[in-house]
């Protein structure tokens, strides 16, 4: 029993060492720390910063021993404008201890101020407006290109003509052969007759529309052109078939774009950007050259993916460049002040940090109680940041340490979950893109089907001025039968007259 004890005072002993020797090698223990959050409560509203940097600030002095008061700012930029203080300027003026904003390193960064290890990795993502509903018009042409359409409309004016011809053909043939067995050339004439167009587009229309009658012929030259057009043409029905489904049940309220590229091809989009932020930085009028000279460690880390997957880099950045300038107001000194901009029918697109558009669909949905903020499909360029201390500061190493803890104890990713609760409403608007739910299938609405129905209003209205056209020919030709008979009952008595007058 007394060795026991023995050993568990020696244990005692060893656990106490270790601890005094951890305090003694901290230089947090006991230290006071000024720091700054852009998003505490003190601070102007409208300021971006990292949601979880108060938690992580608890955390840190609570695992080292240190106090901390919160200095009061109002810049929102890391680097000072020519005119103006900046974030960095209360690193410089000994102001501040740490900084807990999303800091992205560089080496023009790194050779003015001391960063922690990366505590976060994101990527920029498209924050876009969700569209109203609109109705599905083009549906019924969408399952072919236009080329095919052209295409199919020539091949039926073609084989109706062909075929008329071959039937006119037939009957000529038909004609003189009877005029050669027959001495009546009366008669022969009276029994020859020529194709008329209208069974011919009627039977060619008909194999398209599934609702063909039988063949006008039974000459084996008309029958195979006839043949090969209802081959094709059920090619043609079953390809536009299958696909129309499709088309029909698509959602109604396409995003305003998928990826970077639709924004690069579509001059009437307009790109909101971070005034003096990373992306405004990147596709700002400098060279690729100096951006690589002054930024190597930060393209390595964030726009490999890009560069790799698109050659023509510099052709991309110049067309977003143009997006940024088409407005006015597309630098935003404040995110907020670009959120404001991004709403329902409207064409702009804010790009920022993707944890940041989180979080102003959740502000917007609480204040709105609608889900009118989503993020476009693909994202653009992953990024990683991290927390800035004052140039030579001796708190580097410990901060980072905790924030290596944090990470091995998977509490950052859990306190995602915990700061944004992302309402169910919302949710597929972050998946991709798209409102419509998965697992739910909505019943087909009137706009889905707007364009079969307006097929048939186009039907219905050329069948009524068919009817009108039909009136007044018959009108006209009626009329000019009683003019005819008039004409002829006249003339008969004229001559009627003219006879008893010359008997008389």
């Amino acid at each position: 029993m007394s060795c026991l004890a023995v050993l568990f005072l020696a244990l005692m002993i060893w656990f106490n060492a270790l601890n005094t020797l951890a305090l003694t090698l901290n230089p947090l223990n006991g230290k006071h720390l000024r720091t700054i959050w852009p998003r505490w409560s003190g601070n102007p509203k409208g300021l971006s910063g990292p949601l979880k940097g108060g938690v992580v600030l608890e955390y840190l002095a609570a695992r080292f021993n240190f106090t901390y008061e919160m200095v009061r700012v109002a810049e929102n930029r890391l680097e000072p404008p020519e005119k103006g203080k900046g974030l960095f300027s209360y690193l410089w003026d000994e102001q501040c201890d740490l900084l807990l904003q999303d800091v992205q390193p560089t080496f023009r960064r790194l050779q003015v101020v001391d960063m922690t290890l990366p505590w976060n990795y994101d990527y920029f993502s498209f924050l876009i407006p969700v569209h109203d509903e609109a109705a599905n018009i083009d549906a019924v042409i969408k399952p072919f290109q236009w080329p095919v359409w052209i295409g199919l409309g020539i091949s039926s004016v073609i084989v109706i003509v062909i075929l008329f011809l071959i039937q006119r053909h037939l009957d000529d043939r038909d004609g003189l052969e009877r005029d050669s067995t027959s001495n009546n050339g009366k008669n022969a004439d009276s029994t020859r007759g020529h194709g008329q167009p209208g069974s011919q587009y009627l039977y060619v229309l008909g194999n398209l529309l599934s609702q063909s009658g039988p063949c006008t012929s039974r000459r084996l030259s008309f029958r195979l052109v006839a043949g090969v057009w209802t081959l094709a043409a059920f090619i043609f029905v079953q390809g536009y078939n299958s696909t129309l489904f499709t088309y029909v049940v698509a959602p109604v309220n396409q995003p305003l774009i998928n990826s970077v590229y639709d924004i690069a091809e579509s001059s009437d989009i307009v790109l909101l950007v971070k005034k003096a932020g990373t992306i405004d930085t990147l596709i700002s009028e400098r060279s690729n050259t100096t951006l690589i000279i002054d930024d190597l460690y930060f393209l390595v880390n964030c726009y490999h993916s890009t560069f790799k997957q698109n050659s023509n880099a510099t052709g991309l950045y110049s067309k977003l460049r143009d997006r940024v300038n088409s407005f006015p107001h597309s630098r935003c000194t404040l995110v907020a002040d670009c959120i404001r901009l991004v709403n329902p029918g409207s064409r702009k697109v804010f790009i920022d940090a993707n944890i940041y558009h989180l979080d102003a669909i959740i502000e917007d949905f609480q204040s709105t109680k609608k889900c009118n903020l989503q993020l476009a499909r693909d994202g653009f360029i992953s990024i990683i940041t991290t927390f800035a201390l004052p140039k030579g500061s001796p708190f580097t190493k410990t901060i980072s340490q905790g924030l290596l803890e944090l990470h091995q104890t998977g509490l950052i990713d859990y306190w995602d979950i915990w700061f944004r609760p992302m309402p169910g409403q919302c949710i597929e608007n972050i998946k991709s893109g798209y409102s419509m739910p998965k697992n739910k299938h909505p019943p087909l609405s009137l706009k889905n089907l707007t364009g079969a129905f307006l097929v048939l209003l186009i039907g219905l209205c050329l069948s009524f001025l068919a009817f009108l056209g039909e009136k007044v020919f018959f009108m006209t030709e009626r009329r000019h039968q009683h003019r005819s008979r008039r004409l002829q009952k006249i003339t008969a008595h004229v001559t009627e007259s003219s006879r008893k007058t010359a008997q008389e």
